[in-house]
């Protein structure tokens, strides 16, 4: 909801998350919000449902069946909520919005979100060499985004193997 904005902004902004994402203005926000073709999502922990970081979808109408992991940002880290959180996209992208190919682009540096996207059963594509710009901690320079993605043929065979949530 739009009244969520001001923490999923907070969130990105966040020193632990910066480095890995490249944040969005409150506008963007609210037009992913608006948008039909976009999914923005607050995730939610436990019995009193507390906020514990937020996903953007995108291509959730493409008539090609491509649908893009545009953001997931997490607040607590090392809990294993990334790959729950992703599990459950993953049957969202491919059970309900019947995608051919869900995908995503990931900072080469941000390394455990890459060991996590190889291990649910995404694949390297390709990489876009030294296309976002780094500016953190007063170091200037390029990160390449690693773009992967995931067949709904190669979910399913996840699936049939006990990979996948139920």
């Amino acid at each position: 909801m739009l009244s969520d904005l001001d923490w999923v902004v907070s969130v990105e902004r966040d020193g632990a998350n910066l480095p890995f994402i490249t944040p969005w203005e409150r506008p963007q926000h609210e037009g992913a919000v608006r948008f039909p073709d976009s999914r923005h999502f607050i995730l939610e922990e436990g019995d009193r449902l507390e906020r514990i970081g937020f996903v953007i979808l995108q291509g959730c109408r493409n008539p090609n069946g491509s649908v893009e992991l545009k953001r997931l940002v997490l607040q607590a880290k090392g809990r294993g909520l990334g790959r729950t959180a992703v599990r459950q996209l993953k049957a969202l992208a491919f059970t309900q919005l019947k995608a051919h190919r869900f995908w995503l682009d990931v900072k080469s540096l941000n390394t455990r979100a890459l060991k996590l996207y190889e291990s649910e059963g995404f694949v390297e594509e390709g990489r876009l060499r030294e296309s976002v710009r780094l500016t953190s901690g007063g170091a200037e320079g390029y990160d390449s985004l690693v773009v992967m993605s995931l067949l709904d043929r190669e979910y399913q065979a996840r699936a049939a193997q006990g990979l996948e949530a139920a």
